[in-house]
């Protein structure tokens, strides 16, 4: 069975840092790996907006916190299960010998994606260097961190990274945790 990984933790902890790690880790040993996104219904939707606003976005995934909040609150209401089972058929398309690294679970997807064979990753930073690199995003808003969108996780993780900031120690992390999960 091809290796699933899903990270989560507070936003500025390192997620997406981490995964493109990972995906440079199976790289480098020959395996095709790429990053999938929960929220990428969202982004979609949000890339619409602001183009019937007038005002295109420049990064497809550059995030207006609060648009995001509430596009998610109500796509779950009309829909609890739209956001797993669009990641469930995107995962699913994916060539079998595929590793896809999800860099933004939330708490109440944690259950479905372990049901789906993810390994959940916590990822963790010391609290006032996860809110500075918080606060350098080029975010067009901040979402709100206790967000109804924002459920934390409440089962244990199957793997712990903390990212305290050096770079060379997250990646000697991403090589350990892509070869334990790879096996």
């Amino acid at each position: 069975m091809t290796p699933k990984i899903a990270l989560y933790g507070l936003p500025g902890a390192g997620k997406s840092t981490l995964a493109h790690l990972l995906v440079e880790e199976a790289t480098s040993r020959g395996w095709n790996s790429s990053v999938v996104k929960i929220a990428e219904p969202l982004y979609d939707i949000q890339r619409y907006v602001y183009e019937r606003a007038g005002l295109p976005l420049q990064d497809a995934y550059q995030q207006d916190g609060m648009l995001l909040n509430v596009l998610g609150e109500n796509l779950k209401r009309i829909n609890p299960n739209a956001l797993i089972d669009d990641i469930a058929q995107r995962v699913a398309d994916l060539d079998l010998d595929h590793i896809p690294i999800c860099d933004d679970m939330r708490g109440d997807a944690a259950p479905k994606l372990a049901n789906l064979g993810f390994t959940l990753v916590q990822v963790t930073a010391p609290d006032q260097l996860r809110r500075q690199r918080k606060q350098k995003r080029a975010d067009l808003t901040a979402g709100d961190d206790k967000h109804v969108t924002e459920v934390p996780v409440s089962r244990d993780p199957d793997y712990q990274i903390v990212n305290d900031g050096d770079l060379d120690k997250l990646r000697a992390q991403a090589s350990y945790l892509i070869e334990r999960v790879a096996r």
